[in-house]
């Protein structure tokens, strides 16, 4: 079916189920389903979808963006960048008298202090205040959740990985991608935990699993976001 409203149109299918209220969902490619009561009117679906227009719609344009994939970046004034998972904007500041660029959270912008602001330069400057704040961010979070572990870790590292979010090895090293950063509190939250747990398993076995579920009941829709945003956690 299609309905427009305030000059936006919408592709969507209504399934007729044996539930008692009705229930929008899209799926990762954009496809809008509206899950409704057998008999329910026509008219009764569409007050729906318009009451939850706005959110549809940005939910539609995140989609949209996910499968169009990064975008380049351009350094200057204004352009977004994502901190504990929201976007802001960033401001660049030239000043010459600094020792090392450097990156300030301030008044919900990014503000960029660089002495020359070339694109190379200011990139630089934020992928080391997402190390910095990567660092910080989860040293924190592992602080919360030891008590649940007998063991702590020997040694915590920040790297710059394509493939992982984090790791832990046989020597209870674990490692974090400065990515994490870019993410939501509870996210870091998340892959701390799930990386903690590996000290207790090694593996992906339902032991791991348990304990992984145990700690963070949620888990799985901490994993949904990084799959869904991990394409938009760019520098």
């Amino acid at each position: 079916m299609i309905h427009t409203y305030l000059d936006k149109t919408i592709h969507f299918e209504i399934k007729y189920k044996n539930r008692s209220s009705m229930g929008i969902t899209i799926d990762s490619y954009g496809n809008v389903e509206v899950q409704a009561p057998k008999g329910t009117p026509d008219e009764k679906v569409i007050q729906l979808l318009e009451k939850n227009w706005d959110p549809i719609q940005q939910k539609l344009k995140e989609m949209k963006d996910r499968l169009q994939g990064p975008q380049e970046k351009v350094y200057d004034h204004g352009e977004t960048f994502l901190y504990l998972g929201n976007t802001f904007p960033i401001q660049i500041f030239q000043d010459s008298t600094i020792a090392q660029d450097y990156v300030r959270f301030e008044e919900d912008k990014l503000h960029i202090y660089v002495k020359y602001p070339e694109d190379e330069k200011i990139k630089h400057a934020l992928k080391r205040f997402y190390y910095q704040q990567c660092k910080a961010i989860v040293e924190k979070s592992i602080s919360s959740y030891q008590s649940y572990f007998k063991t702590k870790p020997r040694s915590i590292r920040i790297t710059d990985s394509q493939t992982t979010w984090g790791t832990c090895d046989s020597r209870l090293q674990l490692t974090f991608n400065w990515r994490l950063a870019m993410a939501p509190q509870s996210v870091i939250d998340y892959v701390v935990v799930h990386e903690m747990c590996h000290m207790v398993h090694l593996n992906h076995d339902r032991s791991f699993w348990r304990l992984v579920g145990k700690i963070m009941p949620d888990y799985k829709e901490k994993e949904n976001w990084l799959a869904l945003s991990n394409w938009k956690m760019t520098v």
